[in-house]
Protein backbone atom coordinates (compact mmCIF):
# COMPACT_ATOMS: atom_id res chain seq x y z
CA UNK A 1 0.00 0.00 0.00
CA UNK A 2 1.24 3.47 -0.96
CA UNK A 3 2.25 5.64 2.01
CA UNK A 4 -0.06 8.67 2.32
CA UNK A 5 1.91 11.68 1.05
CA UNK A 6 2.00 14.95 3.50
CA UNK A 7 -0.42 17.34 1.64
CA UNK A 8 1.15 20.52 0.21
CA UNK A 9 0.36 24.30 1.03
CA UNK A 10 -2.08 25.85 -1.59
CA UNK A 11 -1.05 29.32 -1.36
CA UNK A 12 -2.15 33.09 -3.68
CA UNK A 13 0.52 34.16 -5.61
CA UNK A 14 -1.28 37.65 -6.43
CA UNK A 15 -4.65 37.92 -8.13
CA UNK A 16 -3.01 34.72 -11.39
CA UNK A 17 -1.27 32.47 -10.22
CA UNK A 18 -1.20 29.37 -7.14
CA UNK A 19 1.80 28.64 -5.35
CA UNK A 20 1.73 24.91 -4.28
CA UNK A 21 4.22 24.36 -1.56
CA UNK A 22 5.89 20.89 -1.05
CA UNK A 23 8.12 22.30 2.19
CA UNK A 24 9.90 25.01 3.50
CA UNK A 25 13.11 23.35 3.17
CA UNK A 26 15.82 22.54 -0.22
CA UNK A 27 14.27 18.82 0.15
CA UNK A 28 14.97 16.75 -2.54
CA UNK A 29 11.88 14.57 -1.85
CA UNK A 30 9.84 17.75 -1.94
CA UNK A 31 11.47 18.60 -5.21
CA UNK A 32 11.05 15.18 -6.83
CA UNK A 33 7.28 15.85 -5.76
CA UNK A 34 7.23 19.58 -7.38
CA UNK A 35 8.79 17.82 -10.63
CA UNK A 36 5.93 15.49 -10.93
CA UNK A 37 3.25 17.81 -10.65
CA UNK A 38 4.74 20.11 -12.85
CA UNK A 39 4.98 16.60 -15.66
CA UNK A 40 1.33 15.61 -14.65
CA UNK A 41 -0.05 19.13 -15.68
CA UNK A 42 2.05 19.04 -18.73
CA UNK A 43 0.35 15.86 -19.63
CA UNK A 44 -3.54 16.23 -18.18
CA UNK A 45 -3.53 20.21 -19.20
CA UNK A 46 -5.74 21.27 -16.41
CA UNK A 47 -8.73 24.48 -18.00
CA UNK A 48 -7.33 27.98 -17.55
CA UNK A 49 -3.73 26.98 -16.08
CA UNK A 50 -1.14 28.89 -18.45
CA UNK A 51 2.14 28.35 -17.19
CA UNK A 52 4.16 25.78 -14.28
CA UNK A 53 7.18 26.60 -13.23
CA UNK A 54 9.00 24.07 -10.93
CA UNK A 55 11.22 25.38 -8.36
CA UNK A 56 13.35 23.85 -5.57
CA UNK A 57 10.55 22.96 -3.39
CA UNK A 58 7.31 24.29 -5.05
CA UNK A 59 5.43 24.70 -8.04
CA UNK A 60 4.12 28.33 -9.29
CA UNK A 61 0.84 27.96 -11.51
CA UNK A 62 -0.37 30.94 -13.67
CA UNK A 63 -3.89 30.59 -14.35
CA UNK A 64 -6.58 32.77 -16.67
CA UNK A 65 -9.38 34.25 -13.31
CA UNK A 66 -11.74 34.46 -16.76
CA UNK A 67 -11.51 30.48 -17.17
CA UNK A 68 -11.11 29.06 -13.29
CA UNK A 69 -11.02 30.69 -9.95
CA UNK A 70 -8.48 30.45 -6.91
CA UNK A 71 -10.50 27.75 -4.74
CA UNK A 72 -11.38 25.60 -8.34
CA UNK A 73 -7.85 25.17 -9.12
CA UNK A 74 -6.23 24.84 -5.81
CA UNK A 75 -8.69 21.54 -5.09
CA UNK A 76 -7.74 20.41 -8.28
CA UNK A 77 -3.67 20.83 -7.85
CA UNK A 78 -3.89 19.61 -4.26
CA UNK A 79 -5.66 16.75 -5.92
CA UNK A 80 -2.96 15.76 -8.24
CA UNK A 81 -0.33 16.53 -5.72
CA UNK A 82 -1.50 13.65 -3.87
CA UNK A 83 -1.09 11.03 -6.62
CA UNK A 84 1.92 8.45 -5.38
CA UNK A 85 5.42 10.01 -7.00
CA UNK A 86 6.01 7.14 -9.90
CA UNK A 87 9.38 5.37 -10.12
CA UNK A 88 11.52 8.02 -11.17
CA UNK A 89 12.38 7.10 -14.76
CA UNK A 90 15.56 7.99 -16.32
CA UNK A 91 16.45 11.00 -16.93
CA UNK A 92 19.29 12.81 -19.97
CA UNK A 93 22.20 12.76 -18.39
CA UNK A 94 24.95 15.74 -19.37
CA UNK A 95 28.36 15.87 -18.92
CA UNK A 96 29.31 19.14 -19.10
CA UNK A 97 32.83 20.53 -19.41
CA UNK A 98 35.02 23.02 -16.79
CA UNK A 99 38.23 24.61 -16.91
CA UNK A 100 38.47 25.32 -12.88
CA UNK A 101 41.00 27.95 -11.02
CA UNK A 102 43.02 30.41 -12.71
CA UNK A 103 41.10 33.34 -14.35
CA UNK A 104 38.35 31.28 -15.19
CA UNK A 105 37.86 30.50 -11.30
CA UNK A 106 38.85 33.12 -9.13
CA UNK A 107 37.43 31.95 -5.92
CA UNK A 108 39.06 28.12 -6.61
CA UNK A 109 41.75 29.33 -4.21
CA UNK A 110 40.06 30.90 -1.40
CA UNK A 111 37.61 27.93 -1.51
CA UNK A 112 40.22 25.39 -0.54
CA UNK A 113 41.89 27.35 2.00
CA UNK A 114 38.52 27.63 4.00
CA UNK A 115 37.90 24.66 4.02
CA UNK A 116 41.14 23.45 4.99
CA UNK A 117 42.15 21.04 1.71
CA UNK A 118 43.78 22.15 -1.72
CA UNK A 119 42.87 23.45 -4.85
CA UNK A 120 42.70 19.83 -6.50
CA UNK A 121 40.92 18.40 -3.82
CA UNK A 122 38.14 20.99 -4.53
CA UNK A 123 38.24 20.02 -8.15
CA UNK A 124 38.38 15.91 -7.78
CA UNK A 125 35.45 16.72 -5.06
CA UNK A 126 33.32 19.09 -8.10
CA UNK A 127 34.04 16.79 -10.64
CA UNK A 128 33.20 13.22 -8.59
CA UNK A 129 29.33 14.67 -8.07
CA UNK A 130 26.56 13.45 -9.08
CA UNK A 131 23.94 16.25 -9.70
CA UNK A 132 20.32 17.13 -10.51
CA UNK A 133 19.13 19.80 -11.93
CA UNK A 134 16.53 21.20 -9.35
CA UNK A 135 14.95 24.23 -10.91
CA UNK A 136 15.98 26.93 -13.60
CA UNK A 137 15.68 30.80 -12.61
CA UNK A 138 17.26 33.71 -11.94
CA UNK A 139 18.38 34.27 -15.31
CA UNK A 140 18.00 32.23 -18.19
CA UNK A 141 19.14 29.46 -18.64
CA UNK A 142 20.93 29.29 -14.48
CA UNK A 143 21.00 25.96 -13.49
CA UNK A 144 20.47 25.60 -10.09
CA UNK A 145 21.77 21.78 -9.21
CA UNK A 146 21.22 20.05 -6.20
CA UNK A 147 23.49 16.80 -4.61
CA UNK A 148 26.45 18.67 -4.05
CA UNK A 149 28.90 16.90 -1.25
CA UNK A 150 28.29 18.29 1.89
CA UNK A 151 31.81 18.55 2.46
CA UNK A 152 31.39 21.41 -0.37
CA UNK A 153 28.45 22.87 1.04
CA UNK A 154 29.82 26.29 2.43
CA UNK A 155 27.83 30.00 2.86
CA UNK A 156 27.27 32.85 -0.01
CA UNK A 157 30.07 35.03 0.11
CA UNK A 158 29.17 38.12 2.42
CA UNK A 159 29.73 40.63 -0.17
CA UNK A 160 27.94 39.52 -3.32
CA UNK A 161 29.81 40.51 -6.76
CA UNK A 162 27.69 42.44 -9.21
CA UNK A 163 29.37 41.18 -11.97
CA UNK A 164 30.40 37.27 -12.50
CA UNK A 165 31.16 36.32 -16.42
CA UNK A 166 28.97 33.93 -18.46
CA UNK A 167 29.27 30.08 -18.13
CA UNK A 168 30.74 30.55 -14.47
CA UNK A 169 30.32 27.02 -12.24
CA UNK A 170 30.12 28.08 -8.71
CA UNK A 171 28.68 26.51 -5.53
CA UNK A 172 26.93 28.62 -2.86
CA UNK A 173 25.57 27.09 0.43
CA UNK A 174 23.98 23.56 -0.47
CA UNK A 175 23.92 24.31 -3.91
CA UNK A 176 26.38 24.18 -7.01
CA UNK A 177 24.85 25.73 -10.50
CA UNK A 178 25.70 26.52 -14.12
CA UNK A 179 25.52 30.36 -14.92
CA UNK A 180 24.58 30.70 -18.38
CA UNK A 181 24.57 35.26 -18.82
CA UNK A 182 26.88 37.24 -17.01
CA UNK A 183 25.24 38.42 -13.69
CA UNK A 184 25.51 39.39 -9.93
CA UNK A 185 26.56 36.56 -7.84
CA UNK A 186 26.66 35.72 -4.12
CA UNK A 187 28.21 32.47 -4.96
CA UNK A 188 31.79 31.32 -5.08
CA UNK A 189 33.28 30.95 -8.69
CA UNK A 190 35.23 27.49 -8.96
CA UNK A 191 35.44 27.89 -12.93
CA UNK A 192 33.60 28.11 -16.17
CA UNK A 193 32.29 26.46 -18.57
CA UNK A 194 32.03 26.59 -22.11
CA UNK A 195 28.01 25.33 -23.11
CA UNK A 196 25.40 27.72 -23.34
CA UNK A 197 22.62 26.26 -21.18
CA UNK A 198 20.55 29.17 -23.37
CA UNK A 199 21.46 30.59 -26.84
CA UNK A 200 18.24 32.29 -28.40
CA UNK A 201 18.84 31.31 -31.58
CA UNK A 202 19.57 27.90 -31.16
CA UNK A 203 17.84 24.77 -31.40
CA UNK A 204 17.14 24.13 -28.65
CA UNK A 205 17.23 27.54 -27.00
CA UNK A 206 17.45 26.11 -23.33
CA UNK A 207 19.93 23.12 -22.76
CA UNK A 208 19.15 21.67 -19.64
CA UNK A 209 15.67 21.12 -18.03
CA UNK A 210 14.52 20.59 -14.49
CA UNK A 211 15.04 16.85 -13.67
CA UNK A 212 18.40 16.13 -15.86
CA UNK A 213 21.13 14.33 -14.59
CA UNK A 214 24.58 16.36 -14.45
CA UNK A 215 28.22 15.37 -14.36
CA UNK A 216 31.07 17.69 -14.82
CA UNK A 217 34.50 17.17 -16.58
CA UNK A 218 37.66 19.63 -16.43
CA UNK A 219 39.27 20.34 -19.35
CA UNK A 220 42.50 22.72 -19.50
CA UNK A 221 42.38 26.51 -20.76
CA UNK A 222 43.59 25.55 -24.33
CA UNK A 223 40.12 23.33 -24.76
CA UNK A 224 37.88 25.83 -23.16
CA UNK A 225 38.74 28.19 -26.06
CA UNK A 226 38.16 25.71 -28.57
CA UNK A 227 34.89 24.83 -27.01
CA UNK A 228 34.04 28.21 -26.21
CA UNK A 229 33.99 29.23 -30.28
CA UNK A 230 32.34 26.55 -31.16
CA UNK A 231 29.62 27.19 -28.79
CA UNK A 232 29.62 30.34 -29.87
CA UNK A 233 28.91 28.91 -33.31
CA UNK A 234 25.56 27.07 -32.03
CA UNK A 235 27.01 24.04 -31.10
CA UNK A 236 26.14 21.92 -28.26
CA UNK A 237 29.32 21.06 -26.43
CA UNK A 238 28.08 19.40 -23.90
CA UNK A 239 28.01 15.41 -24.10
CA UNK A 240 24.75 13.65 -23.86
CA UNK A 241 25.58 10.84 -21.85
CA UNK A 242 21.94 9.59 -21.63
CA UNK A 243 18.47 10.55 -23.22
Amino acid sequence: MAATLSPPRILPSGDCAITVEFSRHIDDAANQRVLTLDRTLARQPVSGVTESVPTYRSLLVHYDPLLIDFDTLGEKLAALAQLPVPPTAKARRWRVPVTYGGEHGIDLEDVAKMLKTTPDDIVARHVAGDYRVAMIGFTPGWSYLSGLENFLHMPRRQNPRLLTPAGTISIGGVQTGVQCLAGPSGWHLLGRTPVRTYQLHRDPTFLLEPGDDVTFSAIDAKTFAEQDRAAEAGEIVAELMRS
